[in-house]
């Protein structure tokens, strides 16, 4: 009898765990199902750079939102959603990094605290660092960019800005100074919380600048970094590796890749941005809510299409409205005192990024005095049937500040009390910015306005004399109608 109840009892208990079992594997399965009925309803989504006029058609990704733009020229070539606030995970790092590198030294020491350490969550990304450990800047940041290690990046916020919060309120700054337009930074590292968000237009101006700096994009393509022991670093075999599959090799090996950031939460989905350059065009690519492996394939169709269907073109080998024929302060290949050379010019390193099917005398342009660069006296702003795709700065040419008249600094000299005077009644009028003068067209102007007021006195002499003839033949007239012989005219008295 005890046998037999021990024997149901134990068949009683495998069902039970095969029910449960078979009950967490549908449920299993069913999720997986739903994420893939999600990726595969978000690449139906509309691709918003598709309606643009005579552009090239995209490629359908299953992100959620996505971006591809030139580094250069901030030229949007790709668009989806890219102004939907979404979560970053652990893109948030290249943030934090970015601020790393602008307010450290890479040999400065990091020392690891409490909080830094036990304030993330056991299972997620780590290297393993200890309380108290104290490693270096630029350690710090190759375990941050290599591993994704939150620790790092909490340890590195305090070191910056002596607390998380503050350096999160530095985060904010940072990106805002950017142009982010749609952002919120709670945490240092990318960990869930419903108020850190962004958007992947956002996400594409901080990689603009992040990937501006060499030592970030090499940190970032790095597959695996080694920490060596040391006083303050106890661990042996302190090994940072990637989970990266742009630097893994095999099938997502990118010849042209720059640098490249992951991030993952359950709530994110998979995030990327990443960077390649291929024939001295520099693109940066925007992932978010996306599906693994898809967020590699979705990138790499987004660099293919980039690079097969755009062009950089240099500006000033190809801009001719822009001329001292059309305006006055570009330049001028004779002043009064015989050959100069120009006193203005268009930046040579500006750039237009167009398809391959457009020329550059298809674009439109406006003109701008409106710039707060000191070596810039205005810009040019180029588009391709309404869509921005690139600028230049006019520039001050270098060595022609001191031969160029300056009103402002003529009148100090003159009259130091005058120039005082000027100052108060128009303090923003000069603004430190130099006056130039045209001299050829301000001769003309004055020899134009000598010649009309010339002609002016030419006329009026020859009415004056033509009516000074009248009247003297009138009065003549008169004089001998005047005259009557009289009887005492043979008389003398």
């Amino acid at each position: 009898m005890i046998k037999t109840f021990k024997k149901r009892l134990l068949m009683l208990g495998m069902g039970v765990f095969l029910f449960t079992y078979t009950c967490l594997s549908d449920c299993v399965v069913s999720l997986a199902t739903d994420y893939a009925a999600e990726e595969e309803a978000r690449r139906g989504l509309p691709i918003a750079s598709n309606s643009y006029e005579e552009w090239p058609d995209g490629p359908a990704v299953g992100a959620q939102g996505a971006i591809l733009m030139e580094a250069e020229t901030g030229t949007i070539l790709y668009e989806k959603n890219i102004h939907e606030k979404l979560y970053p995970a652990s893109v948030t790092k290249i943030l934090t990094c970015l601020i790393g590198s602008e307010q450290c030294q890479m040999d400065e020491n990091v020392e690891v605290s409490h909080d830094a350490v036990f304030s993330i969550p056991r299972d997620s990304s780590n290297i393993g660092l200890d309380e108290g450990e104290v490693i270096t800047v630029e350690q710090c940041m190759y375990g941050i960019l290599v591993a994704s290690a939150n620790e790092a990046a909490n340890a590195l916020a305090e070191h910056i800005s002596g607390s998380m919060d503050d350096f999160v309120e530095l985060m904010n700054q940072r990106a805002s100074e950017l142009g982010c337009l749609n952002s919120h930074f709670v945490t240092t590292n990318g960990l869930h919380d419903e108020n850190h968000y962004t958007t992947p237009y956002d996400l594409a101006l901080i990689g603009r600048e992040f990937f501006n700096n060499e030592l970030l994009c090499k940190m970032s393509s790095t597959a695996s970094y080694y920490i060596p022991q040391s006083a303050t670093q106890p661990d042996e075999d302190l090994y940072v590796n990637t989970h990266n599959k742009f630097m893994l090799g095999g099938k997502y090996n990118y010849e042209y890749l720059v640098g490249s950031k992951t991030g993952y939460t359950n709530d994110s989905r998979q995030t990327l941005v990443t960077c390649a350059e291929k024939d001295g065009m520099k693109l940066i690519c925007v992932v978010m809510r996306e599906e693994s492996p898809h967020q590699y394939d979705d990138t790499l169709s987004l660099f293919e299409y980039g690079f097969s269907n755009f062009q950089k073109v240099n500006i000033a080998a190809n801009e001719k409205e822009y001329t001292v024929e059309n305006h006055d302060f570009f330049q001028t290949d004779n002043d009064v005192f015989g050959a100069s050379n120009p006193i203005l010019s268009i930046n040579p390193s500006d750039s237009v990024v167009i398809p391959i099917t457009a020329v550059f005398d298809d674009l439109d342009s406006e003109l701008s005095y409106d710039t707060d660069s000191e070596s810039s006296v205005a810009s040019i702003q180029y588009t391709y049937h309404g869509i921005p795709v690139g600028s230049a700065t006019v520039d001050l040419a270098e060595g022609e500040v001191e031969n160029t008249f300056d009103f402002e600094n003529q009148k100090e000299n003159q009259n130091e009390a005058d120039e005082q005077e000027h100052t108060q009644e128009e303090p923003e009028a000069a603004g430190g910015r130099v006056i130039f003068v045209n001299v050829r067209q301000v001769i003309a102007w004055i020899v134009g306005i000598a010649g009309f007021f010339i002609l002016l006195f030419v006329i009026k002499a020859v009415i004056d004399n033509y009516q000074f003839a009248q009247r003297r033949r009138v009065r003549n007239r008169h004089k001998k109608r005047k005259k009557i012989p009289s009887e005492f005219d043979d008389y003398d008295f």
